[in-house]
Formats: C-alpha cells, structure tokens, sequence
C-alpha cells in the first residue's frame, strides 16, 4: 500500500459524522413538507369547489404569498439583529407555519385563506436563514456540504410524501378535503416537537448575522446583473403557480381524490434530474441547459393546454418537472457569475424582491386568463413567454461567466 493511499484511508477513517442537529433539522424539514404539500396539493380544488373562487382569486393567492415570503427575507434580516440566536427565529418561522395549519380546516371565506397562507409564508421567510445558520455553526467544514445535501434530501422526501398522504387520506375519508386538512396539522406538530426538544444550538454562538441589502446598492449594479434579472422576470412570468397544473387535472378526467398524484410525478422528474443537471452545469455552464429546460416549459404548457385524457396530462407533468428539474439553482448560478464579489448580496436580494413583485403579476395574469377566456390560454400565453426567453438567452444578452 502506498504512503498516500494510506493517508487517505486515515483521513476518510477520521471523518467526522453527519451532526444529530444536523438530522433533527433534516426531520423537520421532511415533516413541515408533508404537511405543505397535503395542503397545497388540495387548496386550490378547495377554493374552486368549496369556496367558490374564481380562477382569478386563486392566481392571486398563489403569487400573494410568494410575494410576502420574498419580503418577509427581507424582515428577517432586521429579526436577527435583534435576536442573534438562530434557533428562536427558526422556532419563530416553523411555528407561524404550523398555527397555519389550524386556520386551513375552519376557513369558510376567502380572506381567512389569504390569512391562512400568509402565516404560512411569513414562516417560512423567517425561518430558512436561521435553519441554515444551525446547520452550518454544527457542521465541520470537512462535512458541511453532505451536511447542506442530507438537509435537502430530506425535504425532498417531505415534498414526495406529502401528496401521497393526501391521496390516500382522500380516499379513505371518501373526498372530505377539509378532514385531510386536519390531518395535515399532525406532521406540523410533530415537526415543532421534534425542532423544540431536539434541535440543539452550539451554545455561546451567536450564529445569526444579518444579511443587509439596501435598495440603493441595486442601482450599482451592472447590466450582467440586470440582464439575468430580466431573463428571470420573463419565466417567472411563463410559470405561473401549479395550482393551475392542479385544476387542469379536473379537467383532464382525475378525480379530486387522486389530483394530488400529479404533484408526486412532478416531484420524481424534479429529482432525478436535478442533483445530474447541477453537475453538468459545473463543466458545460448554464445557457444550454437553461434553454433546454425552457423547451420543456413549452412542452409543458402546450401538453396541459390541450390535455383532455388522464395520460396525457401526466405527461404535461413530467415536462413541468423535467423543466424544475433542469432550472432549479441555475438562475442563482448565473446571478453569482454576473455580479461584483462586493455586491453579490444585494444582487441576490434585488432579483428575490424584483421576482418576488413578476410572480404575484404573473399569476394574477393567469388567473385572469383562465376566468376570462379559458384554461387553455394561460398556458398558450406561458408557451409564448418561454420563446420569448429562449430568444433572449440565444440572442447572447444575457451569458453567464464560465469559472
């Protein structure tokens, strides 16, 4: 055996293990994920059946609460300063998620909805920069990546799992979504249990900084920056929220029961690709596969839009996940590539409040669509939105560094 093969199995025998925090957090992630996604699976065919909403009131919702989790990061950045410890603020953020979870069975209007989901989405603001901060202040820097990757893993499950539960509860409470709603608050307590009692912060590390952004520094940065800011507007704009891939199930032939199933493809396309697509983009930059995953997008769009069997609206899925699956992350890569070091902060908060401002419009605008002139539109419309930024990135406007 030679001295350096020898080295290497001394140091892989002293690696040090995944933290237990570190696993507490990846189990509170996978439950408050399975509570989220019994719900969202289910919402939006509650509010068109049992509420009555419009298709233009549900748009509104979905790009609402996006647009308050994207503000409330913000707030979140001033919480720690006067906080300084992580776990309250991560207790703080799960915890208005899982109150949430009380007001969804009760609603009965539209507003308590709206109040429902914002809790909700202020929660989750708040509480993804303190989890992170534990998971990093635990983890040796040898070890903080698979710490970061078992996270994420386990959330994935929560957002694979979720929907199942929802099927399955749909099923044997013979369709009661408000019944399922109730369910759903039992994995939102248990993820406050497990986060209260076994969730340890290092003690002594005051592991929460802020994070500033002013508005001003957004006008120091350069077109690179703005570029890919647009780039981003014209497909948050192009995919619009899933609850519409939700309601077009209804019209494709599931019934309410096994709706939620659709979410569960979505997610498997979503995985498998995502973690591969991540390493490719690391040696062949991130233009290509972004274009790849707009073709997706239309595929998409043009499969739901005309979607009138069960099958073929599973493959509409499969592209929307294919798509996910190609996309997630590269934004953000393109993003670090394009700005200055020192303003790289203020990159990042400008393209999540501008995003944060395109989704609230963009689903409101499809929403409108549907209600005005029918289900097909909106994802015709969100076809052509994807040339448009298939056009933009081909043209070379907007390019990432390679590094």
């Amino acid at each position: 055996m030679t001295a350096s093969a020898s080295a290497q199995i001394h140091t892989a025998a002293k690696r040090p293990h995944i933290p237990a925090t570190v696993w507490m957090l990846g189990i509170v992630s996978l439950l408050m994920d399975v509570s989220s996604e019994m719900i969202n699976a289910l919402l939006p065919l509650y509010l068109a059946g049992g509420l009555g909403a419009s298709a233009l009131a549900i748009g509104f919702i979905e790009g609402l609460s996006v647009a308050i989790a994207t503000a409330t990061k913000f707030l979140s950045g001033i919480l720690s300063d006067l906080s300084g410890r992580a776990k309250p603020l991560a207790v703080l953020g799960y915890g208005l998620g899982a109150l949430s979870r009380l007001i969804f069975p009760w609603a009965v209007s539209l507003d308590q909805i709206v109040l429902a989901k914002a809790m909700d989405r202020v929660g989750k603001g708040i509480r993804g920069a303190p989890r992170d901060a534990i998971v990093a202040a635990v983890s040796p820097p040898e070890i903080r990546g698979a710490s970061f990757g078992l996270r994420k893993s386990l959330d994935t499950v929560g957002g694979f799992v979720g929907p199942l539960v929802a099927v399955a509860a749909m099923i044997l409470l013979a369709g009661d979504i408000q019944s399922v709603f109730w369910i759903a608050a039992i994995p939102a307590g248990l993820c406050m249990i497990v986060l209260v009692f076994y969730v340890r912060e290092p003690a002594g590390d005051r592991s929460m900084k802020r994070q500033g952004f002013r508005l001003a520094d957004a006008f120091r940065l350069n077109r690179a920056v703005w570029a890919v800011i647009g780039l981003a507007s014209i497909i948050m704009l192009a995919r619009f929220s899933e609850a519409f891939v939700l309601l077009k199930a209804l019209e494709a032939g599931f019934t309410p029961a096994w709706v939620p199933l659709s979410l569960v493809i979505m997610h498997v396309a979503y995985g498998l690709t995502a973690f591969p697509v991540g390493k490719l983009s690391d040696r062949v930059g991130t233009s290509g596969l972004l274009l790849w995953s707009l073709g997706f997008l239309i595929a998409a769009h043009f499969t739901l839009a005309f979607a009138t069997t069960p099958w073929i609206y599973v493959l509409g899925t499969v592209f929307w996940g294919l798509h996910m699956g190609f996309s997630q992350g590269l934004l953000g890569a393109m993003i670090a590539a394009a700005a200055p070091e020192n303003l790289r902060g203020s990159a990042f908060g400008t393209f999540n409040l501008v995003t944060g401002v395109v989704v609230l419009a963009g689903n409101t605008l499809a929403g409108w669509l549907w209600h005005s002139v029918g289900s097909t539109t909106p994802f015709l419309t969100g076809a052509g939105l994807s040339l448009v930024a298939m056009l933009f990135i081909a043209s070379g406007k907007c390019r990432a560094k390679q590094g």
